[in-house]
């Protein structure tokens, strides 16, 4: 079994994807970190590494590989914003999933996560949107935020992690 959980920074995919994996007993991947261990490798911050993202698609490429080859072994809830064009790309089939949330409640979020203000957040989720967006589109022409790319598009605003596992979960298994 195969799912993958997109969605918007903020949006609930960490834990409700750690609570998918773990519900039916899979391995969470998380683009994310492997990311940030790409960063980690070049010697380079996150905000660094992420700048020059921006303009070396080769770094977009190097983690999307991986997310490839990841979603070709199967058994794994995949987590990232390309995840499921990236299954699709393999040839894998899987259950599709988007995690959408309002920019208010994203930003709140990140906010008691990492601290700072409301505002200072929303700003920071806006503009790494519109650079992931544009990178996505210059790299491999789609829009993640496209509702017809998933199987299930779940809203996030005032639903519980695990209230949205469950959702996840029990469509997994309704469509085996």
């Amino acid at each position: 079994m195969l799912i993958t959980i997109s969605g918007l920074p903020g949006s609930g995919k960490t834990t409700v994807a750690q609570l998918v994996a773990r519900t039916l007993d899979l391995e969470h991947v998380y683009a994310g970190d492997i990311f940030r261990k790409q960063a980690e490798v070049q010697g380079l911050t996150l905000e660094e590494y992420q700048r020059r993202a921006e303009t070396d698609h080769s770094i977009d490429r190097a983690l999307d590989d991986q997310m490839r080859s990841r979603a070709k072994r199967g058994n794994a809830v995949l987590e990232g914003r390309l995840a499921a064009f990236m299954a699709e790309a393999a040839g894998v089939k899987a259950l599709r999933v988007f995690l959408d949330a309002s920019e208010a409640v994203r930003a709140e979020r990140i906010a008691g996560r990492e601290g700072g203000g409301k505002g200072e957040r929303l700003r920071e989720i806006q503009a790494r949107e519109a650079s992931d967006a544009r990178r996505y589109r210059e790299i491999y022409g789609v829009d993640y935020h496209d509702p017809t790319h998933y199987d299930l598009v779940l809203h996030s605003d005032g639903r519980s992690p695990a209230d949205l596992a469950a959702e996840i979960v029990e469509h997994a298994r309704r469509t085996r």
